[in-house]
């Protein structure tokens, strides 16, 4: 269980430890009805069909998945992605004609820190999914894999990132936005597209560094990768 969150700087925070996000999504969308926002990711597209790709690992699980992404690349037909998924082209503030589906789970992966009130879109969730539980993953802004890329002047951030959130901010998000018992969990940094895209020796090199950071993440949760945030709405 969450402790509560004591907003002073030097209070301490109680995090969970680190989880692997794709396999605890996946494993809380078994037997779900799932309605998957935001699924279809442009620029890692690389990973579809492999275990790392987090609508293909909801769809397998899944009773039935909605997909939903505003992307212009799917056509108006959308696109079927398995026996009972499907990804439709829609504006994730504009769902209310979904909201007669057999939905029990809202999934939104790495999608928050794309849109520019997530406040309003967690309320918008909230008036036409009533009685529904959410799952939303977003980078952690303060993770040590983000500290070591500035050490050398880099930094690894998506193009369409307006946000970043740290545990504390994600815990005011979910306040404000009226989420009831939510829990916030670490999640594990991840190369896959980097390990996609690696052969040989640089692979056996990006292996060894994904394996250093998880170990410090394991001591240091609140320098994790990203946060998972269960709650009912």
């Amino acid at each position: 269980m969450q402790r509560p969150v004591i907003y002073e700087t030097l209070a301490r925070i109680y995090p969970l430890k680190p989880v692997d996000r794709i396999d605890f999504i996946a494993s809380r969308c078994t037997d779900q009805h799932v309605l998957d926002i935001g699924c279809y990711d442009e620029t890692a597209l690389i990973k579809k069909g492999t275990d790392a790709w987090l609508h293909g690992r909801i769809a397998s699980v899944a009773k039935s998945v909605i997909g939903i992404d505003s992307s212009e690349k799917i056509p108006s037909e959308g696109i079927e992605t398995g026996v009972n998924s499907k990804i439709f082209r829609s504006d994730a503030f504009s769902l209310g004609k979904f909201s007669d589906c057999p939905v029990s789970l809202i999934v939104a992966g790495e999608f928050i820190e794309h849109i520019h009130n997530p406040v309003d879109f967690i309320e918008k969730l909230r008036c036409e999914f009533p009685g529904r539980k959410i799952l939303l993953s977003t980078p952690n802004g303060v993770s040590v894999a983000n500290f070591l890329l500035g050490l050398i002047s880099r930094e690894a951030q998506h193009p369409d990132h307006v946000h970043v959130f740290t545990y504390k901010i994600l815990n005011t998000l979910c306040i404000k936005a009226g989420l009831t018992n939510y829990q916030i969990i670490p999640y594990h940094f991840f190369a896959t597209e980097m390990l996609l895209n690696s052969k040989s020796g640089k692979k056996i090199i990006v292996k060894v560094i994904e394996y250093m950071i998880r170990s410090f993440e394991r001591f240091f949760p609140l320098l994790s990768f990203g946060y998972i945030v269960s709650a009912d709405i």
